[in-house]
C-alpha cells in the first residue's frame, strides 16, 4: 500500500510546482523619474541579464523645455543592441497641461555574455545649447 502512495505524493508535488515552474520571469526594466533626475543629475545603474533577454530604460523627458534625450551610446554592439524607442505622452482625463513630463522608452537586446553599458545624455540639440544637463549610464552584465 505505502509503495503504492509514492508515485501520488510525487505526481502532487509536480502538480503543485507546475504554477511556479511554468510562469515567465518579469521583464527586466530600470525607470528613472523627473523627481530622481532633480535630485542626482548623473544616475548609474547596474542590471543582470540572460543572454537573448530584451529589457527597457524608461526615462522622464519633457520635451517643451526644449531638451530631449540623445541617441543612445552602447559600449559593445556585439553584446547589446537597441531594438527599440517610443516616446509616450503623458495621459490622463483630464488632459494634462501642456508641459507635463512624459516618458523616452528604449528596448535593447542582450545578444552574448559579457559586459556592456549604455550611455545617455539629456540635452538641448542646438548649438550652443546646454549639453548633459542629465546623464544616465546602465552597465548591464549579461550571463
Amino acid at each position: 500500500m505505502k509503495l503504492k502512495m509514492i508515485p501520488m505524493v510525487i505526481l502532487g508535488g509536480i502538480l503543485l510546482c507546475l504554477p511556479a515552474c511554468s510562469s515567465t520571469p518579469e521583464a527586466v526594466s530600470v525607470a528613472v523619474s523627473c523627481d530622481d533626475f532633480m535630485t542626482e543629475q548623473n544616475i548609474t545603474e547596474e542590471i543582470l541579464v540572460v543572454t537573448g533577454e530584451s529589457f527597457t530604460v524608461t526615462l522622464c523627458s519633457n520635451p517643451t523645455t526644449g531638451f530631449s534625450w540623445e541617441t543612445a551610446v552602447i559600449s559593445d554592439p556585439d553584446i547589446l543592441e537597441q531594438t527599440g524607442y517610443e516616446f509616450i505622452s503623458p495621459e490622463s482625463d483630464p488632459p494634462p497641461p501642456p508641459g507635463t513630463p512624459g516618458e523616452d522608452v528604449w528596448t535593447f537586446k542582450a545578444l552574448q555574455t559579457g559586459t556592456g553599458t549604455i550611455d545617455i545624455a539629456y540635452s538641448q540639440p542646438w548649438e550652443g545649447g546646454e549639453k548633459a544637463a542629465w546623464t544616465f549610464s546602465l552597465t548591464v552584465v549579461v550571463k
